[in-house]
């Protein structure tokens, strides 16, 4: 028999348990110890499961980053077993090693990565019973080949020396929650243990002079285990947005993009609203006018980049715009968020920032009615009180340097915010006052430059009109409804040239919509195709428009060869509607009787119908300066949308061109409507539409449908392009175009003669 050292048995408590509040008791009774000697060991024995651990380094027992603990933990031994161990002999040939021996030991069980904090003690102690049933069992007891011992607490710990009065316990303090060591940035260097302060009288820590457990919390290196990694977005393949596209023509030079001129911003603002119409029809479900404004600006569809005091080259006094991208498209206010927008000083050229343009949209406590004088109120504020800083900082400045301000007033028109460019102001005044708000807030006085043409003074006359159309203020007034009832709305007859002169346009009979007294298209129409024409989804004239509506909330989409329109409640009807907009006659300086609205005129919007009596050839008079043709020449441009514009194949771009069987001669001398008072002009806002119109009873008629071309203001005249009726080549590239009368519009792409 061979005698074998008493037996430390240690128990390992849950690291990850959470924080205990409570004492963990690793006490061994006398009676334990005592029998544990006097056993002797079977040399069959079978082994038991031994860790051995060599060269074991104390400072792996306990979390660097534990924070302090108040619990004391006690670790006393008794005195019986103190004195034994030391009495103990050592084998000659046995290494001094430290055995712990852990029965039925699972590493997996010694820390939970997911136990939440606990508040109560570990309790770990064994009954009476249980350790009275170990030792009455046969099985031999528990070995140990080698003897503890007897080291110096802490000194292979932190090498800080030990204090007695600290307390009974010769171990460091529980280890708290948190992970297993190295689980985590292994190649981290290890922080140096906090050591724990040897003066200090605290009471309150108890008797434990150990370090502190660690605070509660989720285990370390589990931040994110439980999260699960966001995916990248995939490319939404109904996307319309559109970064760049190498092969994209945007027609506009280098040049023309930092100054522009007035071709080229209409011709911005009529490809934008091309885009942002056909996005409206697609039904997009993302935010159409940001996705429009977007694709523009990335793909260089844009002009007047260069920032600037003054006036905007191709911008003119009284345009309209009914989005605020559209005018950081053309320059007229580059800021996309702020009403003011201005100079920085390196811009400026001289020291100090200066205020370029400000934009009135209702926010704010402007006072805006006066024709003159804008009392702008200052950005900011709202809960606190506005600061001298950014815009109203540039405005300030712009009081000392009388630099010109654009302004830009906005106004509601049904329901819609529309913004119009009303010149070149002078900021002469700027101070503080409280506002509604009960904050203090910036106003500043800005007076009108002298001299320019009227912008805002237009709105509010046209509006005083259509809120009171039975009282005309005008002197030139002749006449209050020349369609006399036949309209929904009243068409007046004004002559402002003139005023003393009353007379009225030559004698004719005013009509709703086309008479087809003369030519009328008779053509055979399946009987099932009548029957389905009322139905929307399998209308006729919805087929034969290629499945789309060619009007998106009366507006056109797109220019076709024919667009195509049937009786009854056909959703696609837009011709007998009849007038839509308050329309007047009104008498020009040169070019006789014209045609205007009161009403701002979106881009696509039908103004009315060329009614009049459809001819043959043989039958149009020589004199007939009432005369709608539909063979003659027009001056070609690009109205739709661009496919590259849109993410879509450039092969599915839309023809403009009109494609007509046969030549449509409509007179209007005889009997006509508001039409037949548009003039002509070879930079027209108006284009033309031809439309084939099914009366449901076997009959197919030819209309000329009127459309806005561009944003057209208030009292802006309506005209559009008469074509001409021959073109001569003189040369390979020398084109002359010949009318029979003479032009007078005076627009510089006036081709001379029309007609």
């Amino acid at each position: 028999m061979v005698s074998t050292p008493p037996t430390l048995l240690m128990l390992f408590d849950d690291g990850d348990a959470g924080p205990s509040t409570g004492l963990v008791h690793r006490e061994k009774s006398d009676a334990v110890n005592e029998e544990a000697h006097a056993t002797s060991v079977s040399p069959h024995a079978p082994p038991q499961t031994l860790w051995l651990l060599d060269n074991f380094n104390i400072e792996d027992s306990y979390d660097r980053d534990a924070g302090s603990s108040t619990d004391p933990v006690h670790r006393e031994r008794s005195d019986a077993v103190n004195e034994e161990a030391h009495a103990t002999s050592i084998p000659p040939h046995a290494p001094p090693q430290t055995l712990w021996l852990l029965d039925n030991f699972n590493i997996e069980d010694s820390y939970d990565r997911d136990a939440g904090p606990s508040t109560s003690p570990i309790d770990r102690e064994a009954s009476h019973e249980v350790n009275e049933d170990a030792h009455a069992t046969s099985a031999p007891p528990h070995v140990m080949v080698s003897p503890l011992q007897n080291r110096r607490p802490f000194d292979q710990f932190n090498n800080q020396p030990y204090d007695a009065s600290a307390g009974p316990s010769t171990g460091p303090g529980k280890r708290g929650r948190g992970r297993p060591k190295g689980s985590k940035n292994g190649s981290r260097k290890p922080k140096k243990p906090k050591a724990y302060d040897n003066n200090s009288n605290d009471a309150s820590a108890g008797t434990s002079s150990g370090l502190g457990k660690r605070r509660c919390g989720r285990p370390k290196g589990l931040k994110n285990r439980s999260r699960k990694p966001k995916k990248p977005k995939a490319d939404d393949p109904n996307s319309k947005m559109v970064i760049s596209c190498p092969d994209f023509d945007s027609r506009i030079t280098e040049a023309e993009r930092e100054s522009g001129n007035q071709e080229i911003v209409d011709s911005i603002l009529m490809r934008f609203d091309a885009v942002r119409r056909r996005l409206c029809q697609l039904n997009y479900r993302k935010d159409k006018i940001l996705t429009a404004s977007t694709n523009c600006m990335n793909l260089g569809v844009r002009t007047n980049m260069t920032r600037r005091i003054g006036p905007i080259p191709g911008v003119q006094v009284g345009d309209i715009f009914y989005y605020w991208c559209e005018m950081c498209l053309v320059g007229l206010h580059r800021n996309t968020a702020g009403g003011i927008d201005s100079l920085l000083a390196k811009e400026s050229g001289v020291d100090g920032p200066a205020a370029t343009s400000v934009v009135t949209s209702g926010k704010y406590d402007n006072e805006t009615e006066d024709l003159e004088t804008l009392i702008y109120s200052g950005h900011g504020g709202k809960p606190c009180d506005q600061v001298l800083q950014r815009g109203n900082r540039a405005l300030e400045a712009s009081v000392r340097r009388r630099n010109e301000v654009r302004v830009i007033r906005g106004e509601l028109y049904n329901n819609e915010k529309v913004y119009i460019y009303d010149g070149l102001y002078l900021v002469s005044d700027c101070w503080q006052v409280t506002g509604k708000s009960g904050f203090k807030e910036y106003r500043f006085k800005l007076l009108r430059k002298p001299d320019q043409p009227p912008g805002y003074a237009i709105w509010k006359l046209v509006e005083n009109l259509r809120n009171h159309e039975l009282i005309d203020p005008r002197q030139g007034f002749i006449l209050g409804d020349l369609s006399f009832g036949e309209e929904g709305l009243r068409v007046p007859l004004v002559n402002e040239v003139d005023e003393e002169d009353k007379t009225i346009p030559d004698d004719f009979d005013y009509i709703r919509s086309q008479c087809y007294s003369g030519m009328m298209n008779d053509v055979n129409v399946d009987s099932q195709s009548l029957v389905q024409s009322y139905i929307h989804q399998n209308c006729t004239c919805i087929l034969k428009n290629c499945g789309q509506l060619p009007y998106h909330n009366n507006i056109l989409v797109c220019r076709k060869p024919l667009i195509y329109e049937c009786g009854g409640s056909c959703p696609t009807r837009m011709v007998e509607t009849g007038l839509k907009l308050h329309l007047e006659v009104f008498k020009t300086s040169n070019c006789g009787w014209g045609l205007r609205s009161w009403d701002p005129i979106r881009a696509g919007t039908f103004i009315c119908e060329f009614a009049g009596v459809s001819k043959t050839k043989e039958e149009v008079e020589e004199d007939d300066d009432y005369l709608f043709d539909t063979s003659r020449i027009n001056h070609s441009f690009r109205w739709n949308y661009e496919p590259e514009l849109l993410c879509e194949d450039a092969c599915e771009q839309v023809s403009e061109d009109a494609n007509l069987p046969t030549q449509v001669l409509i007179s209007a001398k005889e009997k006509g409507n508001v039409g037949r008072f548009m003039n002509h002009n070879c930079w027209p806002n108006v284009f033309w539409q031809p439309i084939e119109y099914d009366d449901n009873n076997g009959h197919i008629y030819v209309r000329i449908g009127l459309f806005a071309m561009k944003h057209i203001p208030p009292m802006t005249e309506l005209t559009y392009d008469y074509g001409i009726s021959c073109v001569e080549k003189t040369g390979e590239d020398e084109v002359i175009y010949k009318g029979k009368k003479i032009c007078l519009c005076g627009s510089v792409k006036c081709r001379g003669s029309f007609g």
